[in-house]
């Protein structure tokens, strides 16, 4: 089968199986929506041809009376009736097929078994099959409406490409983009994406130079390791921003707090992002960071410096509260620019960041380029209202140089009648032009983690080593911390009892506190069975914990000091393979949900960015006077403990919870190692 998608999306000819007469019908629709196509266009309605008005009885009639190929077949028939049509048009020379019918996998047992039938015939004929279940797609700038959505045949040519899961999303996401000022290149509903997927897509746009940027709609994951090949592929180079449904299903819950917490939404997340995509929460987001970045992007970097230039105080202020709860960075001017910003503003008004300048005047524009070529500044943000004579907002921002060279997003406020044309001189200057505060806020967070994602991590190893397997067998705490050990992870000193005889040595050799726990590899939550007992230092406190415990084998094992608790495992994702999690330990883990997904297996340097993604990453640098996190060795601690799942097919996950952050650095208190039902090769 062709990998070429060429003759689906670009092809020089189309014809229409299932064209009808009759207005209400899908045939209908398509036939209308393609009636402005350039190339070569036919009519097929075997029931009802009429070959004076177009209308031919097969496609190889409609191929003789047409000039030029048909590359493409758009199917409008039933879906009992999709895999003999799709025959036909293959054996009459079409190289793709769009199938907007439904009725197969979502209609039960028959439904299946039609599409069944489709993916034999795409299989043996090597036709490319978008479809089925999908509104269809648009290509702008060919004249090409393959939709049976009458506005879609209006939306405007332009460099914005949409890949979207459901063909309403992909209307829905392109009308949305076509309203804040932005082109489409190509619009994708993958529908059942029986045969061409959205990893299919993104690899034909990651070759197409007239796309700037991709918008990725994802709903479910057919194959985690090919989309992320395809998104990583393409955001190689061109941005892709992406938006994942689901955030409320949390799946079958694994028995770990691992397993609980790497639900299939937040694993797609990770892993897009980890493949360079830039992930938004809603469709709003998607549009604002796509207005920014198909038209400017920041240089590498891991920390950009926003400026921000307001001319009210309060809409700055936004930005700025915004800017602060992304995590931005927003640097204190440099002397040298506050002393030139204090010659050209007002006296009264904030001139460190943000910069306030009043109602705008003639020195507006310098006020522009000079806060932007202050050496803290990647990006600038600016605000000010359209007003009867007053600045030209776009006219300043073309003046400062601002665009690809001086990175900004500019709003420019007022009724969208009056600030309409302003906002279209802008974006064909090549500066984002934004609607309101929090859209410029959008924009400003897709930058920066645009920006952050591509920026190299300094000290810390960028290769990823190969890994050691797990031991073979059913591994209790003792075994398992004693493989974490051999992967260099320190834990306590500890020893493993066969008695309470044996127990009240260990005490003696380690002396007091201990933490006594019950040794038994099929109890993986100690602490809810009654297995484990802190702050042991006496014979007769020993005692009391080993009757608790009841009879059987226990781990006895010095205390940790204080510190910060993690929780750090590995598993295999069912869609994505091996991926990584870290977050707050213990139980607060599952409360919170505040953790770090990655794909394994994964460099120091790329593990060693995980706590970034946190909301208590404060914690982990020295709060309060508390530990600090090495990231070096939290990097090789997460990638030593990713290759080992990799290296270990019989084994399905590896978690330590605590993993303690001290003064000394990482310890980990307790380890769980589990095995596969039947070992399994990695995806």
């Amino acid at each position: 089968m062709t990998t070429n998608l060429t003759p689906l999306f670009a092809p020089e000819g189309v014809v229409v199986i299932g064209a009808s007469r009759q207005s209400g019908k899908l045939g209908a629709a398509m036939a209308r929506s393609l009636a402005s196509f350039p190339g070569a266009r036919a009519l097929v309605n075997a029931r009802r041809p009429d070959p004076s008005e177009g209308v031919y009885a097969s496609v190889a009639e409609a191929a003789e009376h047409t000039a030029g190929r048909l590359d493409l077949a758009v199917l409008c028939v039933p879906a009992p009736g999709c895999a003999d049509a799709l025959a036909e048009v293959a054996a009459a020379g079409c190289r793709a097929a769009l199938v907007c019918a439904g009725g197969f996998g979502e209609a039960g047992p028959e439904g299946e078994e039609h599409a069944d039938a489709l993916r034999r015939v795409a299989r043996k004929t090597g036709i490319r099959l978008l479809g089925p279940n999908t509104s269809g797609f648009f290509a702008p700038h060919l004249g090409l409406t393959a939709s049976f959505v009458p506005a879609a045949g209006q939306l405007p040519a332009g460099e914005v490409a949409v890949v979207a899961a459901s063909g309403g999303v992909n209307h829905a996401l392109s009308f949305d983009l076509a309203a804040a000022g932005n082109g489409i290149g190509l619009g994708v509903g993958i529908g059942a994406g029986l045969d061409v997927t959205a990893a299919d897509v993104l690899e034909h746009l990651a070759e197409d130079g007239r796309t700037t940027a991709v918008a990725l709609h994802v709903e479910t994951v057919p194959d985690g390791p090919r989309l992320v090949a395809a998104v990583r592929l393409a955001a190689a180079v061109k941005p892709v921003v992406a938006l994942v449904v689901g955030q409320s299903d949390v799946g079958d819950f694994a028995r770990s707090h691992t397993g609980a917490l790497a639900t299939s939404w937040r694993t797609t997340r990770a892993a897009l992002r980890q493949a360079g995509a830039v992930v938004v929460d809603d469709e709003r987001e998607l549009v604002d960071a796509l207005t920014a970045l198909s038209r400017v992007r920041l240089r590498p970097h891991p920390a950009p410096g926003l400026g921000i230039v307001t001319a009210q105080a309060g809409p700055g202020l936004l930005l700025a509260d915004r800017a602060g709860t992304d995590g931005v960075r927003m640097p204190e001017l440099a002397e040298a620019t506050q002393r030139t910003l204090a010659g050209l503003l007002p006296p009264l008004t904030y001139q460190r960041n943000p910069v306030d300048t009043g109602r705008p005047a003639e020195t507006f524009a310098r006020v522009l380029d000079t806060t932007a070529a202050d050496p803290e500044v990647d990006l600038l943000a600016v605000y000010a209202l359209a007003e009867p004579d007053s600045v030209d907002v776009a006219s300043a921002a073309q003046d400062a140089g601002l665009g690809a060279e001086s990175p900004a997003v500019v709003v420019v406020g007022g009724l969208p009648e009056d600030v309409a044309e302003q906002r279209a001189r802008l974006h064909k200057a090549g500066i984002p032009a934004l609607a309101g505060p929090a859209s410029a806020a959008n924009a400003v967070r897709a930058l920066v983690a645009h920006a952050r994602r591509r920026a190299p991590r300094d000290g810390i190893a960028t290769a990823t080593g190969a890994g050691a397997p797990v031991p073979p067998g059913p591994l209790d705490e003792h075994a398992a911390k004693t493989f974490l050990t051999d992967l260099g992870i320190r834990t306590p000193n500890r020893v493993a009892c066969d008695s309470p005889a044996d127990a009240h040595h260990a005490l003696r050799l380690l002396g007091g506190p201990v933490a006594v726990k019950v040794l038994d590899a099929a109890i993986l939550h100690k602490t809810e069975a009654g297995g484990v007992h802190l702050g042991v230092r006496t014979p007769d406190e020993l005692d009391t914990a080993l009757h608790a415990i009841g009879p059987g084998r226990y781990l006895v094992e010095a205390m940790a000091p204080p510190g910060i608790d993690l929780v750090l495992g590995a598993r295999r994702d069912p869609v994505f393979g091996p991926v990584v999690l870290a977050g707050l330990g213990g139980t607060a883990a599952e409360a919170l949900a505040d953790v770090a997904i990655r794909l394994a297996p994964l460099s120091p340097a790329e593990a060693a960015s995980m706590p970034d993604d946190l909301a208590a990453r404060a914690l982990l640098d020295g709060w309060r006077g508390g530990p600090a996190l090495d990231r070096a060795e939290f990097g090789g601690v997460v990638s030593v403990l990713a290759a080992a799942l990799v290296a270990s097919p019989g084994t399905a996950e590896i978690e330590i919870n605590p993993l303690r952050l001290t003064a000394e650095g990482l310890i980990a208190l307790d380890a769980v190692i589990v095995p596969t039902a039947s070992p399994a090769q990695d995806r």
